[in-house]
Formats: C-alpha cells, sequence, structure tokens
C-alpha cells in the first residue's frame, strides 16, 4: 500500500486523517439537514456503497438503518470469488480471507442404489475451477462482513458511522433546480422508546432496505414474480455428527426425505444446514405451518440416514419459502430524458433463494456499480446522464440471476429418480449441472452490453482472454522497480478511478518502442482523456490512472527508461510514484506469463481499458489515441 503521500505519516495507515467536517459528524446523533447521498439501509448493498462513497472526503454520504445497532447474526454466509476481488480493491480481503472458512470442494450425495433409504456420496469435485479467479468461494457470517465496511468507513476522512434508529417514511422529489431536490423523512426512535420525525435533504437516495423496502414503495416500483410453494429451513448448527463430509460443501439428495445443502461455516466447528420440508399449497405462506426447530432437526435427521447428526446447540435458524421476484427498473425514472434522483440496490429490487449463495454478492455488486457512477457525477466528472446506465446494467444481470435460481431451485426440489418415480432427476444431471455454472456460482460470469460503459468487441482479438464486458481477470505480472511479484489486478483500488493497462509491444534495446512512446506521450498531452477530466489541483492519475505491463524480464528493463506518465510526481512534494510500471513474470520455471495467461498479441500490444469497478470497458490498438478520445468523450466532461 501506499502513503506519505503528501507527508510524512505515523500510526496506523488504514486510518485516513480526518476531515473538520467528518470530526464534526462523527459524534453528532441528530442527521445532517442535507447531503449529497442518503442510502437507507446497512445490509450488505447500503454498507458497500457507504464504504464506496467514504472515499471521497468532498461527498457527504449519510446512512440511516431501522435498527438500533450493528447486525450481530447474519442471514447471508458466503462470499464468491468475485467478492473477494472486490473486497481487496476496498482493502478488507486479507481481514475477510483470515476470518472466513475456504470451501475447496463439493461433494455429491445421493440414494445408495442397493438401498435406497441410505445415502452414498455420488462424487467429489472441485468448488472453483483453475484460473478462474485468484481469489477463492469463502464463507463468513454476513454481520462479521459487515463489520469490516463499518470499520473502513469509521476509519475513513469522513469518519462515517451509520445512524441507527431511523426507519425511512417517505420521500419527495422536488424541481431539478433544488440543488438538493429529495426530501426524505424518517421516523426516530429515542433512548427512551418515544418516536420523532427528522427531515433531510439529498441530492439522491438510495434504497438498500430489503425485500420489504420502503423506498421502493415510495418510487412506485414493485416485486413481480412467482412462489415455487417449497418450504425449506436453514439453521446454523454445532452438532456431532458421523456424517464424513460434514467439512466439505455438499448437496444430499435423499430417496423419499428431500434434500439438503450443507455449508461448512468459519470457526472449524459450526456448519449450516439447508433442508428442503414440505410442499406448500397454492397461496400458503410458511409462516402459517407454525414450523418449530426441532421439526426441522428431525428433518435433517431423516435425511442423513444412515448418519447420526446429534444437534449440541442451534446458533441461529429460520424458515422460508422459495420465491423469484424483480422490479422492472432499478431508479425513479419513467419518462425519457429525466433524470434519476432515487435508486434501489439488493433484495429491494430482486429476490431469490440463498442455496447458490448469490444475494449477499450480487447486491454488493450492485452497488459497487452504483457508488463509482454517483461519486463520478457528484464530483463533476461525468455528466448526470452516467446514472442512467446503473438501472439498465443491473436490472439484466438480476433478471440473469432469477432465471438460474429458478432453475436450479427447481432442481433440488425434483426428487431424486427411481423405479417409483420415474420423472426425477438423476443426481449426477445436478452434478453436470453445478459444473457447467461454476463461472456463475463463482460470480465472475457477468458480461455487461456494448453501451455507454462498455465498447464493442472490435479489438477482442488483442487480448482474448480479457473479453470487453466482463471483470478485469487478473494474472501475476512483477513491479519494475522493486521486483515484487504481485497480482496486476489487485494494483486497483476501490477509488473511483478508470484504468488504462498499456500491454506493450515488443521494446527496442530496453527502451519503448516507436507506439508506446507516441501513446505515452499522447496520454500526457493537455487534450487526452487522461489530463481532459483533471481539476489544475489534481495529480495527473486523479481520473484515469495509467499503468503498464511490458513483455522483457524485470532486470532487464530500467525504470529511467520509462517516460514521466508512468513515473509521475504526485502530492504536495511532487514523489515519483514508482509502482505503475510492470513484467511478465520470468522468474522461473513455474512463472506465469501474463501475455500467454490472457492470450495477449505479443507482436501488437494492446490498450485495456478498465472501469472504476473493475468492468472491461474496452481493448484498443496501441495507436488508437482518436477512438480512445471518442470513448471517453460522453464519459468524462472537461473542467
Amino acid at each position: 500500500m501506499q502513503f506519505h503521500f503528501d507527508g510524512f505519516k505515523v500510526g496506523d495507515p488504514d486510518i485516513a486523517p480526518p476531515t473538520a467536517a467528518g470530526l464534526a459528524r462523527a459524534g453528532a446523533h441528530a442527521l445532517p439537514a442535507i447531503c449529497d447521498v442518503l442510502i437507507v439501509g446497512c445490509g450488505p448493498a447500503g454498507l458497500t456503497l457507504a464504504a464506496q462513497l467514504a472515499a471521497f472526503p468532498d461527498i457527504h454520504a449519510v446512512i440511516v438503518d431501522q435498527r438500533p445497532g450493528p447486525l450481530q447474526v447474519g442471514q447471508a454466509d458466503g462470499l464468491m470469488c468475485r467478492t473477494l476481488e472486490m473486497m481487496q480493491a476496498f482493502g478488507i480481503r486479507e481481514k475477510i480471507e483470515r476470518e472466513a472458512y475456504g470451501i475447496n470442494e463439493v461433494a455429491f450425495w445421493k440414494p445408495d442404489p442397493a438401498t435406497p433409504r441410505r445415502i452414498t456420496r455420488q462424487g467429489r469435485i472441485d468448488d472453483v475451477a483453475d484460473d478462474l479467479s485468484e481469489c477463492p468461494h469463502v464463507i463468513l457470517n454476513q454481520a462479521r462482513v459487515q463489520d469490516r465496511y463499518l470499520e473502513l468507513m469509521a476509519n475513513s476522512a469522513n469518519r462515517m458511522v451509520p445512524h441507527y434508529g431511523r426507519r425511512f417514511v417517505s420521500f419527495v422529489r422536488g424541481p431539478e433546480s433544488d440543488s438538493h431536490p429529495v426530501t426524505v423523512t424518517v421516523e426516530t426512535t429515542r433512548a427512551d422508546g418515544t418516536t420523532a420525525t427528522e427531515t433531510i435533504k439529498t441530492r439522491y437516495l438510495v434504497g438498500c432496505d430489503g425485500a420489504r423496502s420502503g423506498v421502493r414503495q415510495a418510487m412506485g416500483r414493485v416485486l413481480r414474480g412467482d412462489s415455487a410453494n417449497q418450504a425449506w429451513g436453514v439453521m446454523d448448527i454445532l452438532a456431532v455428527t458421523s456424517f464424513p463430509d460434514v467439512r466439505v460443501k455438499c448437496l444430499i439428495q435423499s430417496a423419499d426425505e428431500g434434500s439438503i445443502v450443507l455449508i461448512p461455516r468459519e470457526g472449524g466447528f459450526m456448519f449450516r444446514v439447508y433442508v428442503e420440508l414440505d410442499k406448500l399449497n397454492k397461496d400458503e405462506r410458511v409462516a402459517s405451518r407454525n414450523l418449530t426447530i426441532e421439526q426441522l432437526i428431525a428433518a435433517a435427521q431423516r435425511i442423513f440416514h444412515p448418519y447420526t447428526l446429534d444437534v449440541r446447540e442451534v446458533a441461529w435458524w429460520s424458515v422460508y419459502e422459495i420465491g423469484q421476484r424483480l422490479s422492472d427498473k432499478f431508479d425513479d425514472v419513467d419518462a425519457d430524458g429525466a433524470l434519476p434522483r432515487v435508486f434501489i440496490a439488493g433484495d429491494a429490487c430482486h429476490t431469490h433463494s440463498p442455496k447458490a449463495g448469490q444475494g449477499m454478492n450480487v447486491s454488493m455488486q450492485d452497488t459497487f456499480n452504483l457508488g463509482w457512477k454517483l461519486a463520478a457525477v457528484l464530483r463533476g466528472q461525468s455528466p448526470p446522464h452516467l446514472l442512467d446506465t446503473y438501472s439498465a446494467e443491473r436490472q439484466a444481470i438480476a433478471k440473469g440471476l432469477i432465471d438460474f435460481d429458478r432453475e436450479w431451485a427447481s432442481m433440488l426440489a425434483t426428487p431424486v429418480k427411481s423405479a417409483d418415480n420415474p420423472n426425477g432427476i438423476e443426481p449426477a444431471e445436478v452434478q453436470r449441472y453445478f459444473i457447467k455454472q461454476g463461472e456463475y456460482t463463482a460470480g465472475t460470469s457477468t458480461h455487461y452490453k456494448a453501451g455507454l460503459l462498455t465498447g464493442p468487441a472490435t479489438h477482442q482479438a488483442l487480448a482474448k482472454g480479457l473479453i470487453v464486458g466482463k471483470r478485469f481477470h487478473s494474472a501475476p505480472v512483477v513491479r519494475l522497480a522493486d521486483a515484487l511479484p504481485m497480482q496486476l489486478g489487485w494494483s486497483a483500488k476501490a477509488d473511483g478511478r478508470w484504468r488504462l493497462y498499456l500491454f506493450a509491444d515488443p521494446t527496442v534495446a530496453g527502451k519503448l518502442s516507436p507506439r508506446m512512446a507516441a501513446l505515452s506521450a499522447y496520454l500526457d498531452s493537455a487534450g487526452s482523456p487522461v489530463r481532459r477530466a483533471l481539476r489544475p489541483d489534481q495529480d495527473r492519475d486523479a481520473v484515469i490512472d495509467v499503468r503498464a505491463v511490458f513483455q522483457d524480464y524485470h532486470r532487464d528493463l530500467s525504470i529511467d527508461a520509462m517516460p514521466p506518465l508512468l513515473v509521475p510526481s504526485k502530492g504536495r512534494h511532487g514523489l515519483t510514484d514508482y509502482e505503475k510500471v510492470f513484467t511478465s513474470d520470468k522468474r522461473g520455471p513455474a512463472s506465469i506469463d501474463i501475455f500467454d495467461k490472457r492470450a495477449i498479441d505479443r507482436r501488437q500490444g494492446c490498450i485495456v481499458v478498465v472501469r472504476p469497478d473493475q468492468y472491461v470497458a474496452h481493448i484498443l490498438p496501441l495507436d488508437a489515441h482518436a477512438d480512445l478520445a471518442a470513448f471517453f468523450a460522453p464519459i468524462l466532461q472537461a473542467v
């Protein structure tokens, strides 16, 4: 990590020096009169957005939640590979992984053909395919994930902390001529139990307040979909069992007692069990069954037969019904040409079953998508129409999730094929489906369509392994200045900046090729996209961060051969940034060359444009200066 940027800094580098406004707000109980962004809901979506906005000292974001304090026991637990990639950008991946439980394999269990009442192992597979991501799939209580975000917010220059005990009531959108056109009313619960109302005016309102979202209802949006009429129970338990795969993720299908999804939990002893219960009648709610934890345990014990399950403690449990529902839009705009001011994210706009482990992950990706866009508009770097892309991009992703979840939930609820049930499903088919959908369940399948923020795939052949519209797939490199082996993608932080990765064509006697030299000079010129949106007081990489990757062995290339663009002077002391130039890893037989790994054209090289949320926006030849300028023209506005 980099610090001492604007002078020598003592203490913990993860704690930013507070702004005066941040110090004043940190101790305030009352809501402020105005803010830039008001976030409703301290769940995964809301806190991801809050953590992103807290990175900008000049943005005043406020988050409220109706709970009296931080979540203690969470419902969700799975963190997919893509989510860990995002958390690396936030700087909290290592803390998450240290406490989390890693999922390495998945075991599939089916009825024993000889004795169908007994279950037997069908097979075991890797949970994540090789090179799908540099990050693992891990399990951690949602509350602990949220604690990391809260810590990040509290340590920001804004010293951002939630305002608990506030329930959203309503909002009114005023004229665009008003600098803060959205007026929000919340109900506050005082320490003595009485209530009062508060109002706050904001530029933007974001509802991250769950499936019963008050913000969504106030917008006039509805969740549309259906229920599968299936009841499931879930419990986190400490138990003694003879089941051999209890520390492995498992899908267990019994002959006639239903299915179980078993998830080992962090800490080494607890595990989660999703248990299929009875079918619901049409329009019946699971609450009407009055199911008990004893019934849930008994159902699990029947499915585990012949293995024993002696539950010693239940940490948390619940019952729920399967359903998939989706809002038609994720913002408040209905008329063409209108600008969005109110947004919804996470469960407020899409709900589904938890068994594929996508809910918390997709919710956080919603607001990672929205956060940098709000920041760019609020800071004057991008025009307001940039915010139109949030609903368009994320609604399409949520629809794909709903379709996947409906199919997966249906497979899990279908009885196993047998002589008595010829229309059932073969356990091997479920295993094949899981393998086929591995990229989806890892969170790495998101593919944004061509549009304002995603260019055409015209030059995809220049980098076949970095797909335009999909997340930037990292690979190992060596940092030139200090020979540090690292993941290239980990050089990017959740700071709202675009990235240009310049994959160089061959050097000439240790010098930049003519095309690389010309590109560097262009990007450093006054009219380039890199300089166009900069304020006079900003460093040259404040909006677009340029980094280069060379094909050379790092000892055959010298940092003093690099142009000023790649070793820029920054901060009030004009210190040199030595961390922008990388080479292929050629340190030995086991090394991985990024040009080979990501199928990058060695002869031509290329420019890879990456959005602030880590998605590949464009791939261009090194000499496509005009095309690069044309791509950024409607996105970044001159200051």
